[in-house]
């Protein structure tokens, strides 16, 4: 089964996904899912050489504080384009070092900081070691990266081991 299905996470995420962009539950559009979520990942398994191992109820723990830190940054944005001066913005470069040693989960952790509003992930250094950020505002970057990394970074360490 392993053969025909070399990662069914995958597999299944992306019949899921595939359905749900064609809004159209038949059963041709089933059945094509089903095909497009068998051949892309039997034909892609060479790409991969080890899977990562992933613990499934930090990770969906970890979703859950994604998506209300995505709300409240909606917010705070919001507040601070509508009322606060330009003269009062401290936008800032944030040089956050990784703890984090999987390429898998360093991925994640610069996708989540780009999917929250304020905040976007503009490179990884060469080494692997550091992550560049970018904050609409920054008061005191230090505190910035601090929280970074204990809301998201130690939450990832649990998920990816």
């Amino acid at each position: 089964m392993s053969r025909l299905l070399p990662h069914p996470g995958l597999s299944a995420l992306l019949v899921v996904m595939w359905m749900v962009m064609v809004n159209d539950l038949t059963f041709g559009t089933l059945f094509l899912a089903l095909v497009v979520g068998v051949a892309v990942p039997l034909f892609t398994a060479p790409w991969w050489p080890g899977r990562p191992r992933v613990r499934f109820l930090p990770a969906l723990a970890y979703a859950g504080v994604v998506v209300w830190d995505i709300i409240i940054a909606n917010f705070q944005v919001a507040a601070i384009i509508l009322f606060k001066s330009t003269r009062d913005l401290r936008p800032a470069w944030l040089t956050v070092p990784l703890e984090l040693s999987t390429p898998e989960a360093i991925t994640v952790f610069a996708g989540t900081i780009s999917l929250t509003p304020g905040t976007v992930s503009a490179d990884v250094s060469a080494c692997g070691k550091y992550l560049l950020v970018h904050a609409l505002h920054a008061p005191d970057p230090a505190a910035e990266i601090a929280k970074v990394k204990a809301r998201y970074e130690a939450r990832l360490k649990e998920i990816f081991p």
